[in-house]
């Protein structure tokens, strides 16, 4: 006797009730705010699966003109005339309402081999490609003008600082030169995970493919996708690529933040190593003596923001898999991310191009301490022949009586050493007060340094010239890719117009 299934009382399919309108605000709205973001790519990732479904003969030719037709209507029209409204669901939805009430059912064609959220997933794809290129671009004009105003100031003596104190004698070159490698790494890492964001998720259907779209290369190539993602459900749902991007973003602005932090305490009256150029700083409107360094304190700002914004996606996309929280929260972020990250790079760059260094006041502050001190303990030891650690107490205590005398570290003399060292090793140094003189001088000091990454000035210039020659292939690299992209999108919006 034959068993009847089990039922279920779980009713399946769709609901035949309207959205909440709570959930049309607190859902549907937020996406629909990310639509004019995405608007470009959606028209262009359905006009790429029109042609694709043609293509495999799919699609009528009187269908496939139809929906061509609207289309290119919707691609030449602006985002903010486009009737997107989250009363109608998301961006997909609000396109499909529009193309259902002027095509009919022609419109259903679009869904062919196609869930809402693959066209997303493309739209996304086409506009991060380009925010990618054009970050790359930034990031690397902003290490190449770096690079060449580091050049400028290869011989401006400064003491180079940790802890807010005097170090040792360095110039503002080398200083300013140790921001440029970061930027270029960080440009690396645009360079190669643009080659990631650069795939096509199309034909990946919701997660294991289409029947109907059996080669998935063919709207890769329409789109200038260098390749497709092979997984499909890597293809839908995968968001460490994206990940790594907002990461490489946020590294960029936090080590252009450093930079900020340090002008800023410089360009201080209590410092007044630095000026800002005028249009980067912006007066109190109660004090009339302030001119704020405004610049530095948005790069700062920018900098907290990007952290957030990795932190927020981050803890989204820890949820379990192919869930659409892993990215509906994704479209608007990360595109704003990656713009706020190119406004303050260009913005950055042109600060550090722009400003004005005081050297005077540099030098002078340079010979009021102690900076030489280090210099002076490994003179010691080579020519007394006693240990480091001997030489460093005893140059300390040298140190501290000139300070409490008054005097700076240029006006030790070996008389002062002698009485360190007796206190010290029972015994004086004896060295010859004109080759101390010497060993004291700042300028001498940097001389010195001319092991590789060395702040002598003729290492600062070979180091400018190679970063810069490595900031220049990067952006050959960026504008190369923008320049596909172009010509990929447009072949794309002409081959549909010629079709029609």
């Amino acid at each position: 006797m034959s068993q009847k299934p089990a039922t279920s009382s779980r009713i399946a399919g769709a609901s035949g009730t309207a959205p909440a309108q709570s959930l049309i605000d607190a859902g549907f709205a937020w996406e629909i705010a990310d639509a004019p973001l995405l608007h470009a790519g959606l028209n262009l990732a359905d006009i790429a699966h029109v042609l694709d479904l043609h293509h495999r003969s799919i699609l009528p030719d009187d269908a496939m003109k139809e929906l061509l037709r609207e289309l290119l209507s919707a691609y030449e029209t602006a985002p903010e005339d486009f009737p997107y409204d989250p009363n109608f669901g998301e961006p997909y939805n609000s396109r499909e309402r529009l193309f259902a009430s002027k095509l009919g059912n022609t419109a259903g064609w679009l869904h062919a081999g196609r869930p809402r959220r693959e066209a997303a997933r493309v739209a996304l794809r086409i506009l991060l490609r380009r925010q990618t290129a054009e970050l790359l671009d930034r990031a690397a004009a902003f290490a190449e003008s770096t690079a060449q105003t580091a050049l400028r100031f290869k011989d401006v003596i400064m003491p180079d600082q940790t802890y807010l104190q005097q170090a040792q004698p360095s110039t503002f070159g080398h200083y300013l030169l140790a921001f440029v490698p970061p930027s270029l790494r960080d440009g690396a890492r645009l360079a190669s995970v643009l080659t990631e964001v650069n795939l096509s998720p199309g034909g990946a259907g919701c997660v294991n493919g289409s029947r109907l779209l059996e080669d998935r290369n063919h709207i890769a190539s329409l789109l200038g996708f260098d390749g497709i993602i092979d997984h499909t459900r890597d293809a839908m749902w995968q968001t460490d690529s994206f990940i790594d991007l907002l990461a490489t973003s946020t590294s960029l602005i936090s080590n252009q933040s450093k930079l900020a932090e340090d002008l800023e305490i410089w360009a201080s009256q209590e410092f007044d190593y630095v000026t800002l150029a005028g249009p980067y700083t912006r007066a109190s409107v109660l004090m009339p003596q302030k001119r704020n360094p405004y610049a530095l304190t948005i790069v700062r700002g920018a900098g907290g923001v990007l952290i957030g914004r990795l932190s927020g996606f981050l803890a989204v996309v820890k949820s379990p898999s192919a869930r659409s929280d892993n990215l509906i929260f994704a479209y608007g972020e990360i595109p704003r991310a990656l713009d706020l990250s190119s406004k303050i790079t260009v913005m950055m760059a042109e600060v550090i191009e722009t400003l004005t260094v005081n050297r005077t006041r540099m030098s002078e502050e340079l010979d009021r301490g102690f900076s030489q001190a280090t210099d002076l303990a490994e003179y010691v030891m080579l020519v007394a022949g006693v240990d480091y650690r001997s030489a460093y107490q005893l140059v300390g205590n040298a140190v501290r009586a000139a300070s409490t005398a008054g005097l700076r570290g240029i006006d030790i003399t070996s008389e002062m050493l002698d009485e360190a060292a007796i206190e010290i090793l029972g015994a004086p140094l004896g060295l010859d007060s004109d080759q101390l003189a010497q060993v004291l001088i700042p300028r001498n000091i940097v001389a010195t340094r001319t092991a590789a990454g060395g702040a002598a000035p003729h290492v600062v210039d070979a180091m400018a010239q190679d970063m810069t020659a490595q900031a220049r292939e990067l952006r050959a690299i960026a504008t190369n890719r923008l320049a596909q992209f172009d010509s990929a999108e447009q072949a794309l919006v002409e081959r549909a117009r010629e079709l029609i």
